[in-house]
């Protein structure tokens, strides 16, 4: 019924995130008067970490687990494992949630929405102009728009989770949850936020890119991406028309997309799904 306050399992997978996974485990632990919420358990993987991640996160009232293999498809398996709760809510480890996001993510699940996600804030202060200019036409994508994936949280009913857990393991794990529910089934709640950093380096995009090429690519081969979830010049010539300077965004947005295939291609070759190229510079604050 609606308005039912629900129990929700909250599953970080965390690689190497101590310096910042403070943020969102205060979020989470925070009392606050009114959040929606039932009953909020918290599990914590550590996967592969070789800081203080698991340290720093015993200081929570959270349960932690630590597995050897540094994979987040693993770990939100092992999480997924540990928890009590009916609903799930999967929370990349550098994104900031509160309670009452949650809560208010839990309620949206009512009818056939079986997977809800937030709007996203990207936090680009100290990027690059070219970051800032590729996020200014990625936000613009129509799948990017209406899909619940890039947005580091997703929060999933009891026959959702179900759904999501069905599928292979993969490396763009959000992708696939998101291509697991047709629009009607998934929600996009702009009332919550999710902040994203972004890279700050073009570097670090390219390395973020690649990985995600790499994902994108297994699931093509895995048919788990349909074509709504593609690029599409259509697309891009539509954005271009949207200011005056979009069309020199737009050519940023390709030249990165073509670098980033391209280095997807050689880890293809290498049968490289596992290695997760990672950004650190949006985690150096």
């Amino acid at each position: 019924m609606p308005g039912t306050l629900r129990d929700v399992t909250v599953v970080v997978p965390a690689h190497n995130e101590g310096a910042g996974i403070r943020r969102l485990l205060d979020a989470l632990t925070a009392p606050v008067e009114v959040d929606g919420l039932g009953r909020l358990e918290v599990v914590v993987v550590c996967n592969g970490c070789t800081d203080d991640t698991a340290e720093i996160s015993r200081g929570y009232d959270v349960q932690v687990i630590e597995i050897e293999e540094p994979s987040k498809a693993a770990a939100m398996v092992v999480g997924d494992e540990a928890a009590t709760c009916p609903y799930r809510a999967y929370v990349d480890a550098d994104i900031v949630i509160d309670r009452p996001g949650l809560g208010a993510l839990l309620a949206a699940l009512e009818g056939e929405v079986g997977a809800a996600a937030p709007g996203r804030r990207l936090e680009t202060s100290g990027a690059v102009l070219g970051v800032r200019w590729y996020y200014d036409v990625w936000v613009r994508l129509p799948s990017v728009e209406s899909g619940v994936f890039g947005r580091g949280v997703v929060v999933l009913s009891p026959e959702g989770n179900a759904r999501v857990r069905a599928l292979p393991r993969v490396m763009s794990d959000d992708l696939a949850a998101s291509e697991a529910f047709v629009a009607r089934e998934r929600r996009v709640l702009d009332s919550v936020r999710a902040v994203i950093d972004v890279p700050r380096t073009m570097g670090d995009l390219v390395r973020r890119r690649i990985r995600i090429a790499t994902g994108n690519a297994q699931l093509d081969g895995l048919g788990l991406r349909t074509d709504q979830a593609r690029t599409k010049l259509s697309d891009l010539g539509r954005i271009a028309l949207t200011g005056p300077i979009m069309p020199l965004k737009v050519v940023v947005f390709l030249a990165v997309t073509v670098v980033a295939r391209v280095g997807a291609r050689r880890r293809i070759r290498q049968g490289d799904y596992t290695t997760w190229l990672r950004d650190a510079s949006s985690r150096e604050h």
